[in-house]
């Protein structure tokens, strides 16, 4: 690499220079919500991954958000949209979201899609990269999440299938155990949660909620999201399904409010199933105001387990519910930053974000 690396403003929060710019050089989203790359000589801030040309080192700075960047006179790029959170979706998705979401039922072919106006290569991709499956398994998966409460609620599964438009029970039967891995019977047992993607400004996550409270929030980029998603599926017998839920809505509104400093505690219900032990460190977590830290040897005195401070750290690990039970609020004993799951930068950011409200 060439040339001088350039400065960061409040660089205690940031990665070091040449790490960024490595990360700026190869669009590398894993840095989204850690920095903006702002370019002297066009007086333009980007995210990490923007697709434009890359500027030689000595002519970035770096801010640890946009309003730091639009604070020293630099303006957002328009190729990557650096105001707009990563994975926003598109005006032109959020129609046809909207108009699902008043008929769960709807059906739509190639053909009605472009009488929208819309591409349906466009939004077969969106859907991939965004939800892991085609607009087509999406429908599919709404129709059947509507079927699974049906049949919770004692319907029968014939009367399910046909309700949802299915023409025959083997075909209903079929698309149910590829989408959850039972029978329409056997879901009787199960615990039906409702997933989806919620934006923030530290990046997409993943939220899950029964009729309970919610069960599940996640960082999408988190390594142990997969494990995470086993353990819910083997405590509660759950069977994840794409769709809406009013808590879920709630759960949204009640993460905007705390990201812009207008929130201090949450008052959702949850659903936090683990060991006894967990349990307890968990309810304990939810003691600490918005603000304070505490360390992990405190956490154990806490909870009268004062030898069991790896233990506690341990079941922070665990926490399945980010931010609303606030693992992110424990510290090492003498202040340190370790061991978050989200990345140590997120636990910098949410603690920044707590002291300044």
């Amino acid at each position: 690499m060439t040339g001088t690396i350039s400065s960061a403003r409040n660089s205690s929060s940031l990665p070091p220079l040449g790490e960024m710019y490595s990360a700026l050089v190869n669009k590398d989203k894993a840095y989204e919500g850690v920095f903006v790359a702002a370019i002297k000589t066009t007086g333009i801030f980007c995210r990490s991954s923007c697709h434009a040309r890359k500027p030689k080192p000595e002519n970035v700075e770096y801010y640890a958000s946009c309003e730091q960047a639009l604070n020293y006179g630099f303006r957002p790029c328009k190729v990557c949209k650096p105001l707009e959170p990563l994975g926003q979706t598109p005006d032109w998705v959020k129609v046809i979201l909207l108009e699902i979401a008043k008929k769960p039922d709807i059906r739509l072919k190639d053909q009605q899609l472009r009488d929208r106006g819309i591409v349906p290569a466009k939004l077969r991709r969106w859907f991939k990269h965004h939800h892991g499956m085609t607009f087509q398994a999406y429908l599919r998966a709404i129709r059947l999440n509507q079927a699974i409460g049906q049949i919770k609620q004692n319907n029968s599964v014939t009367k399910a299938a046909f309700d949802i438009g299915y023409e025959s029970l083997s075909g209903f039967n079929d698309a149910f155990k590829k989408l959850t891995g039972l029978s329409p019977k056997q879901s009787k047992q199960t615990t039906l949660v409702t997933i989806s993607r919620i934006l923030t400004p530290l990046g997409p996550m993943i939220a899950g909620v029964n009729d309970s409270g919610v069960c599940l929030l996640e960082f999408t980029d988190r390594r142990m999201l997969e494990t995470q998603l086993k353990r819910l599926i083997k405590l509660k017998n759950a069977v994840f399904v794409p769709g809406e839920h009013n808590l879920l809505s709630q759960l949204e509104i009640q993460l905007n409010e705390y990201f812009s400093g207008q929130r201090k505690r949450f008052d959702i219900p949850l659903d936090a199933v683990g060991t006894e032990f967990q349990e307890l460190v968990w309810q304990e977590l939810l003691t600490i105001p918005s603000g304070k830290t505490r360390s992990y040897q405190a956490q154990a005195e806490a909870i009268g387990r004062p030898t069991a401070t790896r233990a506690v750290a341990k079941a922070n690990g665990d926490n399945r519910i980010a931010i609303i039970i606030p693992c992110h609020r424990v510290v090492g004993k003498n202040g340190s930053l370790t061991g978050y799951g989200g990345g140590l930068w997120r636990k910098q950011r949410l603690l920044e974000l707590e002291q300044n409200a």
